[in-house]
């Protein structure tokens, strides 16, 4: 079963839980109160907030739409959830396998041989080996979806404190809105590229956003069918790559430098092979809302796995691939000068018109990572704050989209720029977040049984004292070990210019938390 089948006829006894602020508004009191047993009612300074009159009725015509989803950041419970079934449980692989499989994470494996100058062996060696290791963060925090019910960022309230979580939930945010920015613009990018330039990478773009922004105004719903056949032409199309282009790849190809300096050149990919896959450990469980709460951890964990570090595994060995052919291929190289969509288009060239057509698929396919990137946004703008969480989920999904529109179209002509120093920057913060949850359930809370409806109740959370201060100890160690072209942390000279940004900032949260949090438990006893 389809983990969005019947989820709103489901739900809707249970929609006007506490804090669903498109939903209460449009409830009266006495349905209110009838629901009153399945969720803690808010503190008085967590009542939500009315929404216009006007807004209120457009999202009332907008939830009585077929398959359209009304729920926001409020938890589901138990009784809302579907039943268990062996479909639901492949999809939790499929999905992630079919929004992983999109060529902007393909786009990563080129850096192995261009930037890092590394050969073919060593190149593969660290994105499959990277690639696990961020795949295993995100595995873990999938786990808390079926368990409570709750988004990630409402989940990190629990071990962060209701205030501190606010930064990583901005962060996150920031995260989704740049990957799918960077989404448009390769889609865009790729259009044009096919059209011989008679459509420009600004309207191609607006064509990806369009798309990705049909399928996130509606919900779980239509993404999980999406994300359910999605996959196959994606997969499809990259085979044929492989075929096409293979040939041009150079599996012979060794790394340029001394031993220090490709030992330096090997982390520094390793690192960033693990940062993409493990940014989505903030959006992790945001679409297992809906699971039975029985639901196996352990089964949820190597089923995410499973679909993410196979997905990622290919997409990368596939740009190391093109990275170690452009040195040899002119027609490649020159498709490069023009953008990366260009190369792209160009490995097909041999295969003419069906070759443009696979271009287009793989174009489209990026709205499969777009989707899933956008929705966790719009429900990180609601877990912000009561004002954010007034807004309904759709209408935050349109101001996201906007945005992404406008920087993709800002940004078009400098998208390697963008990812270069966008991509690392920005996934140190994720495994920190991980590292803490790890260590609050394993060392502090190992036996204890949360109450997930108490998702709004501030005195219920830790105060987030240890949580926040190790946080921020972690970016500092980050900044010391970063190796970015505009800055480059003295730890990160020390260790011959390698970026150890993300392995000093963990030490420095493993290190500092614990300490601190037996301090904060002390004193305030949560």
């Amino acid at each position: 079963m389809d983990p969005s089948i019947d989820i709103e006829k489901s739900a809707a006894g249970a929609a006007d839980e506490a804090g669903s602020a498109s939903s209460q508004a449009s409830k009266d009191k006495t349905s209110a109160e009838s629901n009153s047993n399945t969720a803690t009612p808010p503190a008085p300074d967590l009542a939500p907030i009315p929404i216009p009159s006007k807004l209120r009725q457009l999202n009332q015509v907008l939830e009585s739409l077929a398959g359209f989803e009304s729920r926001g950041i409020s938890r589901v419970p138990p009784s809302a959830r579907q039943p268990p079934s062996r479909t639901a449980d492949l999809q939790v692989a499929v999905l992630w396998f079919s929004a992983n499989i999109s060529c902007n994470n393909l786009i990563v494996g080129l850096y192995g041989p261009l930037l890092f100058q590394l050969g073919f062996l060593d190149s593969a060696l660290c994105a499959v080996f990277g690639a696990l290791l961020g795949s295993l963060s995100t595995s873990y925090m999938s786990i808390w979806g079926p368990q409570s019910g709750n988004r990630t960022m409402v989940v990190l309230r629990y071990f962060f404190g209701y205030w501190p979580a606010k930064v990583p939930t901005f962060l996150n945010v920031v995260l989704m809105v740049g990957y799918c920015t960077i989404d448009g613009i390769i889609g865009g990018q790729i259009l044009s590229a096919v059209s011989g330039g008679t459509m420009s990478i600004a309207v191609g773009i607006v064509v990806v956003n369009l798309v990705c922004w049909g399928i996130v105004l509606f919900g779980m719903k239509p993404f999980h069918q999406y994300e359910k056949f999605a996959w196959i032409p994606q997969i499809l199309a990259l085979f044929v790559m492989v075929g096409c282009a293979g040939p041009s790849f150079d599996a012979k190809s060794i790394s340029v430098g001394d031993k220090a300096t490709v030992a330096a050149n090997r982390l520094s990919f390793l690192s960033m092979c693990l940062y993409v896959p493990n940014s989505w450990a903030a959006a992790a469980s945001d679409f297992y809302v809906y699971y039975p709460e029985k639901t196996s951890p352990v089964k949820i964990f190597f089923l995410t796995l499973s679909g993410l570090w196979t997905s990622f595994s290919l997409v990368f060995l596939l740009g190391i691939g093109l990275g170690t052919g452009l040195t040899t291929n002119s027609l490649w190289s020159e498709a490069f000068e023009i953008s990366t969509g260009a190369l792209l288009v160009a490995a097909y060239e041999p295969l003419h018109d069906f070759g443009r057509f696979c271009s287009v698929i793989v174009a489209l396919g990026l709205i499969a990572n777009s989707a899933p990137g956008t929705y966790s946004a719009t429900l990180s703008c609601q877990v912000l704050g009561r004002y954010g969480q007034a807004v309904p989920r759709w209408v935050w999904g349109c101001v996201i989209i906007l945005i992404e529109l406008v920087l993709g179209l800002a940004g078009r002509n400098d998208l390697y720029v963008i990812f270069s120093n966008f991509l690392a920057l920005m996934g140190y913060w994720a495994e920190f977040m991980v590292i803490i949850v790890i260590m609050e359930r394993g060392i502090f809370r190992r036996n204890v049984q949360y109450d997930w409806a108490k998702w709004q109740d501030k005195a219920y959370m830790p105060i987030g004292i240890a949580a926040l201060v190790s946080f921020l100890l972690g970016w500092l160690g980050a900044v010391l070990g970063m190796y970015q072209t505009w800055f480059v942390g003295p730890l990160a000279a020390a260790a011959n210019v390698s970026d150890v940004g993300v392995w000093i900032g963990c030490a420095f949260v493993l290190v500092s938390f614990p300490p601190l949090r037996y301090c904060e438990l002390r004193k305030f006893g949560r």
